[in-house]
């Protein structure tokens, strides 16, 4: 069943990555057997591939290219689109936007932002959720995750600012070095000229007000200087352009600045959680 649901299922990339595979392969006259035996796979897995019986891995990409690539890079390059297309349909277009942002501004409760995720902090937290994901299915959702890192390193630098609930940082994913592994890389993160970490504190509703309430939100300005904002919620979520309602989340997000802590005393906060602090 899961095999004829995948046939079907199946997007035009992956469909792509079987036609060219099948093809190279009988270029070259080798039979699914052998093409199996070079690339440390089954002839079976290679029927699976090219007839999309089974969704095609990362490690499978890599193989490709060694075998049928000829130097060319076609399965290199289509390795990101791959791992692109098995994010969950309502995510993929939000990274693409996500990746071209002149700027990003993230308020994130109740976890760390997926953008300042660890890998193993990432594991832990992908793997835990329910359903159940396959030990693959983790290892495809963690490896896009880490993908999405280059924007910090994007020429022209992005301007990314990142505000952290308080209760995202002492929510424990893993085991306590995943997450002083985790608080480390958010200082490190912070030392970029392009990002600042700020900390909703949490005891912010005691002054009577908390703009955070309302959970987590990305705002996005795009380099033609549009701006729009990105809502999750339990694997849904909603990319909004209106700019009367971009407006007012733009609004709530200068609240919640105005109620974190300032830069100097976020980071001290996460040094002690680092027990790097006095």
């Amino acid at each position: 069943m899961a095999r004829a649901e995948n046939k079907e299922t199946a997007g035009p990339v992956a469909r792509m990555v079987a036609t060219v595979a099948k093809r190279m392969r009988m270029k070259e006259g080798l039979t699914q057997e052998q093409l199996g035996s070079l690339m440390g796979y089954t002839g079976a897995a290679i029927s699976a591939l090219e007839t999309l019986a089974q969704p095609v891995s990362d490690d499978m990409m890599v193989q490709l290219e060694t075998a049928l690539g000829g130097g060319t890079g076609i399965f290199t390059e289509m390795r990101p689109l791959v791992r692109l297309e098995k994010l969950p349909e309502q995510f993929r277009n939000y990274v693409q936007i996500e990746q071209a942002a002149r700027s990003l501004c993230l308020y994130a409760s109740p976890n760390v932002h997926g953008l300042f995720q660890t890998e193993a902090y990432a594991r832990a937290q992908i793997a835990g959720g329910y359903p159940t994901p396959t030990e693959e299915r983790v290892e495809e959702l963690v490896k896009a995750r880490m993908d999405r890192k280059a924007i910090f390193d994007k020429k022209p630098l992005r301007l990314i600012e990142l505000i952290l609930d308080e209760s995202a940082l002492l929510r424990k994913f893993g085991s306590e070095e995943v997450m002083r592994e985790q608080y480390r890389f958010l200082l490190e993160c912070a030392r970029r000229k392009n990002v600042t970490i700020q900390v909703l504190p949490l005891d912010v509703g005691l002054s009577g007000e908390n703009a955070g309430a309302r959970g987590e939100l990305n705002l996005v300005e795009t380099d033609e200087h549009t701006r729009l904002v990105y809502l999750e919620v339990q694997d849904e979520s909603v990319l909004i352009a209106d700019p009367v309602k971009v407006s007012t989340y733009a609004q709530r997000y200068a609240k919640i600045r105005a109620q974190a802590l300032d830069p100097r005393a976020s980071l001290g906060l996460i040094e002690r959680l680092a027990g790097e602090g006095t």
